[in-house]
């Protein structure tokens, strides 16, 4: 079962998740919000759409826009649509 981990967390566990591009994408449900901030940050995917971007915060440290989603993806990109992914040292197991 997928999980991501950062700082001794586990931030989101899944049995039913997307992958794309070598990414993991963990449906909404299943991430733990108490440990993401939103982020004023965004970039933008040719055929995926504009991505959205969270601050990870465990018990005061933070991993500036250490994970993403997109909230109106590009029609080839409807399956993640508010799915959540990882990067930036947070560890994700297959």
């Amino acid at each position: 079962m997928p999980k991501a981990e950062w700082n001794g967390k586990v931030i989101a566990e899944t049995e039913k998740f997307e992958t794309v591009e070598g990414n993991i994408y963990f449906p909404p449900q299943s991430v733990k919000t108490e440990y993401l901030k939103p982020s004023d940050t965004h970039t933008t995917c040719g055929w995926k759409g504009v991505a959205s971007y969270y601050t990870i915060d465990v018990n005061g440290d933070q991993n500036k826009d250490a994970a993403w989603f997109y909230p109106e993806p590009k029609a080839a990109a409807e399956n993640i649509r508010n799915y959540v992914a990882f990067w930036r040292g947070v560890k994700v197991t297959p």
